[in-house]
């Protein structure tokens, strides 16, 4: 009898065995996809918005088996507005949590502090943000607008629409400081003049001097290139004193998008008015945008609202997930083979990866700002238009020198921090 209890228990020990080992064969184990954005901080009113879309983004794949088989989970990270939190943050991800890409950043700071870490591990950053150019690797998907994407063409319709004296302003970063140059090579190539330009530094919110030289200098057009919060006292404090955009409009550049409208109380009706020059708008009429709304909505509320780096974070998503399918494996090392020529039909239109310096090509859109915190689309560039790494005006060796002396400048930092 007892040697009839051992056999039982030998038995039933094998069994359990057997249906172990077919629950990790059939259960394949998840991929993890780390999403590092700001959380809180200065830029944290933008960049909440396009964690949710990606997230949206990752639960449709997943309401459709995954990918491989296999669940895909994010694994959430706070930047905290902070480019060295980033880089942090960036290393613990791979290093420790193991994940197969990651999606984030929405300052060019961010994205250059984490380049040498995804370089040095051979990982992905998908980064959704508009750009300044003068970037590349091999490790780096830029799904956001380039220079001439955006910067160029915007600068170019002011100049023909609304004036022909600038004033430049900024945060005191390097999206900021490059864009501002390659606004003055624009407005040179076509006799304009810039009357000023000034910066403030990330997060903060004086912004005294800048609207007193706005005051002084009295330009016809203001190009708006600030990053985050700060961009709330600029406007209040601009019509405070009586600056209109009917008499003096600001064309932003990206940085004030639906989902900075809505993000800053009451103030945000103070941009209403204004241009914006983005790769997409939440108006863009095209029935892929439709669906992306109506889902974001249902998913997050009525409520909510979508920008061009909302959308690209989730156009990001799904870039990653078809190179991940063609190549049949998500390790890193096997998905950077397929990322080149990578076709989304995307809610802003059909767009796809460059072959050479996996920028994507994007639509152009000019809006104006309503006072319900939508863009009336007044301009677009009919087709996808094709990334430059590098603005025309200067060399690739000038560009670089000039951002590697920015870099020395602010302390071996991407950006001026607020004192």
């Amino acid at each position: 009898m007892q040697n009839m209890k051992s056999i039982v228990l030998v038995g039933l020990a094998g069994i359990s065995f057997i249906v172990m080992l077919l629950f990790f064969i059939l259960v394949k184990p998840p991929i993890k996809i780390g999403i590092l954005h700001s959380l809180t901080g200065s830029v944290a009113v933008s960049e909440k918005a396009v964690v949710d879309a990606e997230l949206m983004a990752i639960d449709e794949l997943n309401a459709k088996g995954g990918l491989l088989g296999r669940r895909i989970v994010p694994v959430i990270v706070d930047g905290k507005s902070d480019e060295l939190i980033f880089a942090r943050e960036a290393e613990r991800l791979i290093v420790q949590e193991k994940v197969v890409a990651i999606v984030g950043g929405l300052t060019s700071a961010s994205c250059r502090i984490m380049q040498p870490i995804v370089e040095k591990y051979n990982n992905i950053l998908f980064y959704p943000a508009t750009h300044e150019g003068i970037q590349q690797s091999p490790n780096i998907v830029f799904v956001g607008a380039s220079q001439n994407q955006q910067i160029v063409p915007g600068t170019l319709w002011s100049y023909y629409n609304l004036g022909k004296r600038f004033f430049i302003v900024g945060s005191d970063e390097i999206f900021s400081k490059v864009a501002s140059k390659i606004i003055r090579e624009t407005l040179a190539s076509v006799d304009a003049q810039v009357v000023a330009e000034e910066y403030i530094p990330l997060g903060s919110m004086a912004v005294e001097h800048v609207i007193k030289k706005i005051i002084e200098t009295k330009p016809d057009v203001i190009i708006n290139t600030i990053q985050g919060n700060s961009d709330e006292p600029f406007f209040e404090q601009l019509r405070a004193q009586g600056i209109t955009p009917e008499k003096i409009p600001i064309m932003s550049m990206g940085s004030v998008t639906e989902v900075e409208f809505s993000g800053i109380g009451s103030h945000g009706h103070a941009m209403a008015g204004d241009y914006t020059t983005a790769s997409y708008f939440q108006s863009v009429s095209r029935e892929e945008n439709s669906i992306f709304v109506t889902n974001y909505k249902k998913k997050y509320g009525s409520d909510r609202v979508m920008g061009e780096t909302c959308e690209a974070g989730y156009v990001a998503v799904h870039i990653w997930a078809a190179a991940v399918n063609i190549a049949r494996a998500a390790s890193p090392d096997q998905v950077k083979k397929h990322l080149n020529n990578r076709m989304v039909n995307a809610p802003e239109g059909i767009i796809y990866t460059d072959n050479q310096s996996l920028n994507t090509w994007k639509m152009i859109y000019v809006g104006r700002l309503r006072s319900d915190g939508q863009f009336t689309i007044i301009w677009d560039s009919k087709k996808t238009v094709q990334p430059l790494v590098f603005p025309i005006f200067r060399s690739k060796e000038t560009w670089q020198t000039f951002i590697q002396d920015l870099y020395t400048s602010w302390g071996n930092r991407w950006s001026q921090e607020a004192s």
